[in-house]
C-alpha cells in the first residue's frame, strides 16, 4: 500500500473589509426648510435626555421666533417611534412646548417625509463617494441641502405626505410604497 502524500490546508485569507463608519445626523424640517441638524458625536447614542436638549435647544427657540405674531401659534410635531421619541421625557417636553405630536404607525417610512423625500434624493447624491473625514460628509451633505430650493422643495415634501397619509387610511394601515 503506497502512503498519501497529504499536504495540510492552508488558511483562506479573507481581504479585510473597507472600513466604514456610522455618521448619524438629526434633521429637523419645515415646509420653510432646515430648522436644525445635529451631527451625533462619536460613542454617543441618541436617548430621551439627548433627543429632548435638542427639541429644548434650537428648535424650541425657532418657533418661537416664528411664530410671534401669527394667529396660530399650533405647531404639528411629526416623528417617528424610535424609542428616543416615545421615552416619558420626549412627550413631557413636546406638551411643555406646545408642539402637537402627530401619531406615527410603526414602520412606516412611506409616511415620514425624511424617509420617502428627504433621504433618498441626499443618498443619490452621496452614493459612490468616499470621504476622508466626518468634516467631508458634512459639507456635501449640507451642500445638497443647500441646493434644494427651500420655497417649493420642503413644502412639496410635506404635500405629499397628505396624500400619502389618505393612502394608508384606504388601505387600513397597509404599507403605501
Amino acid at each position: 500500500m503506497a502512503a498519501e502524500r497529504l499536504t495540510p490546508l492552508r488558511p483562506k485569507k479573507i481581504p479585510s473589509a473597507k472600513i466604514r463608519w456610522i455618521f448619524l445626523a438629526s434633521i429637523f424640517w419645515d415646509q420653510d426648510g432646515i430648522l436644525l441638524i445635529d451631527y451625533l458625536p462619536n460613542g454617543l447614542t441618541i436617548n430621551a435626555e439627548y433627543y429632548s436638549s435638542l427639541l429644548a435647544g434650537e428648535i424650541e427657540g425657532y418657533y418661537e421666533e416664528k411664530t410671534r405674531g401669527n394667529i396660530t401659534k399650533e405647531v404639528l410635531f411629526l416623528h417617528d417611534k424610535a424609542p428616543a421619541h416615545r421615552a416619558l421625557a420626549t412627550q413631557k417636553k413636546l406638551a411643555y412646548l406646545a408642539f402637537q405630536w402627530l401619531d406615527h404607525p410603526l414602520y412606516s417610512p412611506d409616511l415620514a417625509p425624511s424617509d420617502y423625500y428627504l433621504f433618498p434624493g441626499q443618498k443619490k447624491q452621496l452614493k459612490g463617494r468616499h470621504f476622508s473625514s466626518d468634516a467631508e460628509v458634512i459639507a456635501a451633505a449640507e451642500t445638497w441641502l443647500d441646493g434644494q430650493f427651500s420655497d417649493f422643495f420642503f413644502w412639496s415634501g410635506l404635500q405629499n405626505l397628505e396624500q400619502r397619509a389618505k393612502k394608508c387610511i384606504e388601505l387600513c394601515g397597509e404599507y403605501v410604497e
